[in-house]
């Protein structure tokens, strides 16, 4: 099994480690959001190494939409590449853990549907998406 690399984003780090360390009891939320968050748990496309997540929850049936915003910045976040490259997942949500694979969404009907989900779930993604010049990353998380 390849070894977990934590993020050197120090309030990343912590928040990982407070959910898991919790069984996900504890910081299920994020930071004074308020908003629940899942931990995505993906492999590095470069170095193989087990990487940990925190995003937005935002549940569709049995699966999650995965948003890419990293805030409205110019750039993807790394777990892009990863997800992109290694489509398989371990989802934790609270207490419960499941196996999936992410499609990233191309498909501009489907990918409204669900932008609309995610604004619903944190209406600060909008905001994101209009201060940006990229389109923003939107990934489906279904059942493996």
């Amino acid at each position: 099994m390849a070894e977990y690399v934590p993020t050197p984003i120090q309030w990343v780090r912590e928040h990982v480690e407070r959910y898991e360390g919790s069984g996900g009891t504890q910081s299920t939320s994020l930071l004074e959001t308020g908003l629940p968050c899942i931990i995505v748990t993906h492999t590095g496309n470069r170095t193989g190494a087990v990487r940990k997540t925190p995003l937005m929850r935002v549940q569709h049936g049995k699966s999650y939409v995965l948003v890419a915003s990293q805030g409205g910045a110019p750039k993807n976040p790394v777990w892009v590449h990863n997800l992109r490259a290694n489509p398989n997942v371990e989802i934790r949500d609270a207490t419960e853990v499941f196996q999936m694979r992410v499609r990233e969404i191309d498909d501009a009907e489907e990918r409204a549907r669900l932008w609309a989900l995610c604004v619903q779930a944190f209406p600060p993604y909008e905001e994101y998406r209009n201060k940006t010049s990229r389109t923003i990353p939107v990934f489906l998380a279904e059942p493996a």
